[in-house]
Parts: C-alpha cells; sequence; structure tokens
C-alpha cells in the first residue's frame, strides 16, 4: 500500500490478533487511500466481530471511514456483556465447538452446532438466516460479509470456552430444559415412553425422565449426573458472582 499512513492502536484484549511490534501503542500503518478503516483492521488481523469500536482523533467512526493520512486510530474491544440487538440471543458453533456446544444445550442456551464441516459459506449463510451467532476460532469464517454476527473464541479449553461465552454475552440459563444431542426441547417422560431406550439395570434403577420433543432421546440422572451437575453448579454460581 502506498497511500496515506495513519497510526493504530489497538486494545489490549485485541493483541492476540496482532504481531508483537503492533502491540506497544500506536504504530504506523500504510493504507491505499480507498479502503475503508474495516478493511484496514482487518487486514491487520482483528475480525471485525471483535471490535467495540473505532476512534480517529478521539471521535467515534464507523468501518467504512475511509482513513486520511496521519490520523491516529485507535480500535476498541467489545464491551461486556455484549449486546446483540434486532433477535432472541442464539448461537451456532462450527465442527470445532462440539463439547462447548453441549455445555450451552446443558445450561439450555439455543445452541445449534454443526458435526461435519459443511463449508464457511454455509456456516455463515445459516447464522444470517436463523439470526444466530456464530462462535467459531476461525478468523476467516468470522470475517465472511454474510454473517449476522459472530464472536471469536479465545480459548481450546472446553471449561474456559463456556466461561467466556457467558461472560460476553450474559444468556439466560435454564439448566436440564434441552436436548444436548440436538438443541431441541425437553419435557418429563415415564419410564414406559422411554422403556425401548433402556437397559435392564436402568429400567431396575431409575424411575425419573426426561425426552426431547424433536428426537426423542431419553434422559436421567445416571452415572455422568453429578459431573453435569458440576458444570450447571459453576455457570449458575458465575451468574450469581456477577461474572
Amino acid at each position: 500500500m502506498n497511500g496515506p499512513e495513519i497510526h493504530v492502536e489497538f486494545a489490549p484484549g485485541l493483541h492476540l490478533f496482532v504481531p508483537h511490534a503492533r502491540r506497544r501503542g500506536a504504530t504506523p500503518v500504510a493504507t491505499d487511500g480507498v479502503s475503508s478503516l474495516g478493511h484496514v483492521v482487518e487486514s491487520l488481523g482483528v475480525p471485525l466481530t471483535e471490535v467495540g469500536g473505532l476512534l480517529v482523533d478521539g471521535r467515534e467512526v464507523p468501518v467504512s471511514h475511509v482513513p486520511r493520512a496521519e490520523e491516529r486510530v485507535q480500535v476498541r474491544a467489545v464491551a461486556r456483556p455484549q449486546r446483540v440487538p434486532g433477535a432472541p440471543l442464539r448461537f451456532l458453533l462450527d465442527v470445532h465447538l462440539g463439547t462447548l456446544a453441549r455445555r450451552l444445550r446443558l445450561l439450555g442456551v439455543d445452541t445449534a452446532y454443526e458435526s461435519t464441516d459443511i463449508g464457511d459459506a454455509a456456516l455463515a449463510a445459516r447464522s444470517a438466516a436463523e439470526k444466530r451467532v456464530l462462535l467459531s476460532r476461525d478468523r476467516g469464517l468470522l470475517r465472511r460479509r454474510e454473517l449476522w454476527a459472530g464472536a471469536f473464541v479465545y480459548s481450546t479449553r472446553p471449561d474456559d470456552q463456556l466461561r467466556d461465552v457467558l461472560d460476553r454475552f450474559d444468556p439466560e440459563l435454564r439448566p436440564w430444559t434441552r436436548c444436548s444431542a440436538c438443541n431441541g426441547l425437553l419435557k418429563q417422560a415415564t419410564k414406559d415412553e422411554v422403556a425401548d431406550q433402556l437397559e435392564h439395570g436402568t429400567q431396575r434403577t431409575y424411575d425419573v425422565f426426561a425426552q426431547c420433543r424433536d428426537c426423542g432421546r431419553a434422559y436421567w440422572k445416571g452415572a455422568h449426573h453429578d459431573q453435569l451437575e458440576a458444570i450447571v453448579e459453576k455457570a449458575l454460581s458465575m451468574r450469581t458472582q456477577g461474572g
């Protein structure tokens, strides 16, 4: 780029996305004089889903702003909790976030999940069609223009991923109300209604069941319930403590 040179400073929360040389205050960036500031920021490595605001010489500007020579740009991180206007808060997760998807569903959060790689274009289109916030660690996917809304998942550890999503979006939690397999809503069920899914020992030991209204999967407080209960209690505790 041989156009106007500007000076760009990134908020500390965005340093993950930029080279070390750009983490020390405002650094010079050459532009082409035509591209928007949003395009410039993305070309430096930061998805716009992670940008909470752009300040030019102290005034807020839209991502469509075309930089001029010597402007000083501050790139802010998204404020938390982040509000997503225009639709109920719902999520769509890519193929790499299966554990996070199951945990969000465990907490009663409306979470769609693609268990196979359907491609970036299809994921972005589904996000737009269903007005779901796409969660991903793929920066390229989060840059697709057809995306309705998106967010980068900062950790590779499911515990940290869940904590980050709950802190960022503050979704309503309704534990034990959704199917961890398909995201459908659960209803109470009798033992007879789910008998065909139960082994003999389970039929003898348990009396309280739930069943997915969509896929029919049966649920009961089995061997892994304590582990799941711990995840739920920790999430609810975060909400009580304010994060």
